[in-house]
Parts: C-alpha cells; structure tokens; sequence
C-alpha cells in the first residue's frame, strides 16, 4: 500500500528563491519553476507574503493561508473582496478570474496602511 505525505500544509511556510527583490510583507507570486516575486494588480498566481526581505536570487519565505497582514491600496472596508494591486498590496476589486481573489478584508484600512486579510488559499 502506497503512502503519501504533503510536501506544505496549509499555514506552513515554505521557501522559494526570488527573481527579483522583494520587501517582507509583500504579496508574492509565482514567477517560474521555485521562484516567486512582488504581485502585480490582479496577479492570479499569488502565492503568499514575504516574510522577510530578500534580493535577488535568495531564498526567501512565504507565509500562504490562515489571516495574514497586508498593505492596502486605496480604501479598504472590512468584509471587502480583495485581488492583488501594484507592488504585492491587495485592493478591493472583482477578481478577473478565481484564482485572482485574495481574500477577504477582516478589518478596514486606508491606502498605505495594513488590513488583515482571510486568505482564500
């Protein structure tokens, strides 16, 4: 009989190298084979937040599900959808496709300032 173990369970981090900088915080998508970077506006392959900064080509960890601290960009009331925006911060929006939603808004913010975020995955 054939077993079988997850390589992550939900809410563990998990490490992957950057392809370009990243500041800890950051929404971070998938840019390649085990590479992530800074989420762009609507980015349907976000992965999780940075947990730290990292350069160029370090390995860097990313926290993915659970509730997670974000930036917003522009003004965010709590129960609001969230997709990603420019520079890994989450804004409220209709997800282009599915996979584009972020979560849900826990508390409300204001543009710059941090929302707490129930991850969709």
């Amino acid at each position: 009989m054939a077993e079988y173990l997850p390589i992550y369970k939900p809410g563990q981090a998990l490490t992957l190298k950057a392809s370009a900088a990243i500041t800890g915080g950051q929404l971070v998508a998938v840019t390649g084979p085990g590479t992530v970077a800074t989420a762009g506006a609507a980015a349907a392959n976000w992965v999780g937040v940075a947990a730290f900064d990292a350069a160029t080509n370090d390995n860097v960890t990313i926290h993915s599900g659970g509730v997670q601290s974000l930036t917003a960009s522009g003004t965010i009331a709590a129960g609001d959808s969230l997709v990603s925006a420019a520079s890994g911060q989450v804004a409220t929006g209709a997800a282009a496709t599915p996979s584009a939603f972020v979560g849900i808004a826990l508390t409300a913010a204001t543009n710059g300032n941090k929302v707490r975020v129930k991850f969709s995955r």
